[in-house]
């Protein structure tokens, strides 16, 4: 299938949020709680009304999800972009055109369409700034091997989602880089 019909086939934005079942109250905080800064609409300027569109490919249960999806949301907003929701556990074909290091099925994965339906640039599964933060974190775990392993790394993946949360500076280091994707076309 091509773009354009992966893009049609997605589900809009609305559609995506009402049949959310994990992390929808924490993911419509964030896109309550999120406005770009005049800096980074200054930025996205030259793209509004340029008939962008948006495929992202997720799931409600992600927690990179919750914080990275109604970023892009805002930013959709700002410059009058579609964008359609795809689930990646029923559209595997999609999904594996998009692997993270070629292997990973890590999402959100944005695959951004030009006015043609042709790709126009990719992004994710997460901004570098969040990337480093959870290596970091994941580098003070224990071996697997350790009996504390798994509720060591529970509390981390509680802890790194309380930040996504409520900690405004990751939703902007967010759309930094959503924003870097489209503006080096």
């Amino acid at each position: 299938m091509e773009l354009k019909q992966w893009f049609e086939k997605g589900l809009t934005a609305e559609q995506y949020i009402d049949g959310m079942n994990v992390n929808k109250e924490s993911m419509l905080s964030i896109y309550e709680g999120f406005t770009l800064s005049e800096e980074e609409k200054n930025e996205l300027q030259p793209h509004k009304g340029k008939g962008l569109k948006a495929i992202v490919l997720t799931e409600d249960w992600c927690g990179d999800a919750k914080l990275n999806n109604p970023v892009l949301l805002k930013i959709a907003e700002e410059i009058d972009m579609e964008v359609r929701f795809v689930l990646r556990d029923s559209n595997l074909e999609l999904m594996d055109q998009y692997l993270t290091n070629g292997t990973s099925r890590a999402i959100p994965i944005f695959v951004f369409l030009n006015k043609d339906g042709e790709e126009y640039g990719v992004w994710g599964p997460r901004a570098s700034r969040l990337q480093e933060l959870v290596t970091e974190r994941r580098a003070a775990l224990p071996d697997k091997e350790d009996p504390s392993f798994e509720e060591k790394q529970k509390a981390l993946y509680k802890e790194l989602g309380k930040a996504y949360e409520t900690d405004s500076s990751l939703w902007h280091s967010v759309a930094g880089s959503i924003i870097e994707t489209l503006v080096k076309k």
